[in-house]
């Protein structure tokens, strides 16, 4: 089969390389798929650099997320048939962006059938990373304000959508006009670019001076800032990811002043420490995809691009997600 194939770390365009290699051989708990849809991450991007968290050892085959169909069960496989069509990780280093790969079973949710393979295969990570974020971590409530920045893009546009179908005001933080076109038909109440707009101002100005209860920041460094210079009093900042490239460091002493929750949201975790709660997730958001919210897909392309969709999702030119289809 066919696979992208990784052996150092640096950026993917340099250390990408496409090969003919055996089909994974799934193990205990694992499922070998036929790969229909991997949707690109900045997971993706992080790793391939060798600077994520997890990194899986040279070579691996990358890609994290997908919907597959299933070809072959390992042993003790539980709620899983073969030619079921799944959502969830892939069990590096049988990575996604390839052929087939390797899932857990346990850690795997049926696709929705009303999504197709590309919509299905980008909703785990963002919605899952969403509806914790926002419901278990921040304790978003109906009625609250959200502020969501990078609101266009992958993680953002997931974020949106979770928050209008909690009952949230949603403001929306985006870099340019063709973004804030799109964070407006995701349903935000109000959409600022970063560019021109005074974020602060018009976030105060918006709120009647009371800021934001919850503010979702997948992006660090400056976005940050205007998070802690926005905050309501016991609001919540909610830290998912440093996309910037800067790891901000907060002054605890203007949370104190403020009375405000500084909170981290490491999703991956849960499947170590409370799986059942990822599956119960699972439940809710194939609720709202039932009720016809779907994944931002901005563009399909081959498994042959897959280290151009990674370097654009690194450079921050994308908007929702991108899917690769091998």
């Amino acid at each position: 089969m066919r696979a992208w194939r990784i052996a150092k770390a640096g950026e993917a365009a340099d250390v990408y390389q496409l090969a003919d290699i055996a089909p994974p051989v799934p193990g205990k708990g694992q499922v070998r798929v036929r790969v229909l849809g991997a949707a690109v991450n900045y997971p993706d991007v992080m790793m391939a650099r060798g600077h994520y968290q997890v990194q899986p050892p040279y070579p691996y085959t990358p890609g994290v997320e997908l919907c597959g169909e299933v070809l072959e069960l390992g042993t003790d496989t539980i709620g899983i048939s073969v030619g079921d069509r799944i959502v969830g990780t892939a069990d590096l280093p049988a990575g996604a962006f390839a052929e087939e790969a390797l899932m857990n079973a346990a850690l795997s949710q049926q696709a929705p059938g009303q999504l197709d393979d590309a919509e299905a295969a980008a909703l785990h990570i963002a919605y899952q990373t969403g509806w914790f974020g926002l419901h278990r971590r921040a304790r978003l409530q109906r009625g609250d304000t959200l502020l969501v920045h990078a609101a266009a893009g992958g993680v953002g546009s997931a974020a949106v959508q979770l928050g209008k179908a909690a009952g949230a005001t949603v403001i929306g933080v985006v870099g340019g006009s063709e973004k804030a076109s799109i964070a407006t038909e995701l349903g935000c109440d109000l959409v600022l670019d970063r560019n021109t707009d005074d974020l602060v101002a018009e976030i105060k100005k918006a709120t009647n001076g009371k800021g934001v209860d919850v503010a979702y920041d997948p992006v660090g460094g400056a976005a940050y800032d205007v998070c802690a210079k926005t905050i309501a009093f016991e609001g919540r900042i909610l830290v998912v990811g440093f996309a910037s490239g800067t790891v901000p460091s907060p002054g605890l002493n203007h949370a104190l002043i403020k009375n405000y929750s500084i909170v981290g949201l490491h999703w991956g975790l849960y499947n170590a420490y409370d799986p059942a709660a990822i599956t119960a997730a699972a439940t809710e958001i194939n609720a709202l995809v039932a009720g016809g919210i779907r994944p931002l897909i901005s563009k399909r392309v081959s498994l042959e691009d897959a280290p151009d969709a990674v370097t654009a999702v690194g450079e921050g030119t994308t908007t929702g997600r991108v899917v690769v289809i091998p």
